[in-house]
């Protein structure tokens, strides 16, 4: 048992000697990495000293090209799923950057549009709040205030009119 042990640790040496450059290159050439090409050409022969007691001579080629084959595919399988999250991320940051900048724009504005109102003669505001917050339309408005819809929609045209200008300023 003990002489199979040592057979099997020969082999892998002897394989090692004789394989490790053009697994390198095989896997130096899949990833164009050449530290992670090392690491890669590592864990091939790490791998075949923790199987070394199943090879044979004639399969020791076959076992490590296969060794190394999937490990390069791994290896870009992942590289390839980080590239993809670290997209990902960088899309998500972006449109929570444009989120939070769209809602400060959104808030400043309103804002502005608040102060304007607040300025505007008392009977335009009132019909301009009861249509822009309240949702009433320009007939429930002349009913509630006992006025004309004309009166209503001057007063509200007026009052639009006002806010467009501040608003423009302030931007």
């Amino acid at each position: 048992m003990k002489d199979m042990d040592v057979n099997s640790v020969r082999l892998v040496e002897q394989a090692y000697r004789e394989f490790r450059n053009p697994v390198y290159l095989f896997i130096y050439y899949k990833i164009g990495n050449r530290e992670d090409a090392e690491d890669l050409v590592h864990d091939v022969f790490t791998r075949l000293l923790e199987c070394r007691k199943m090879l044979r001579p004639d399969t020791v080629k076959p076992f490590i090209m296969t060794v190394a084959r999937n490990l390069v595919y791994d290896y870009l399988r992942h590289l390839y799923k980080k590239t993809e999250v670290g997209t990902e991320m960088c899309r998500l940051e972006s449109g929570i950057s444009n989120v939070t900048e769209e809602q400060i724009a959104a808030h400043d504005l309103s804002l502005c549009e608040r102060h304007i109102v607040a300025r505007l003669p008392e009977q335009r505001r009132k019909i301009y709040q009861m249509t822009r917050y309240a949702g009433k339309t320009v007939s429930e408005i002349s009913q509630q205030l006992h006025l004309s819809c004309r009166t209503v929609e001057n007063h509200l045209s007026l009052g639009r009119k006002d806010v467009r200008a501040y608003i423009r300023q302030c931007i």
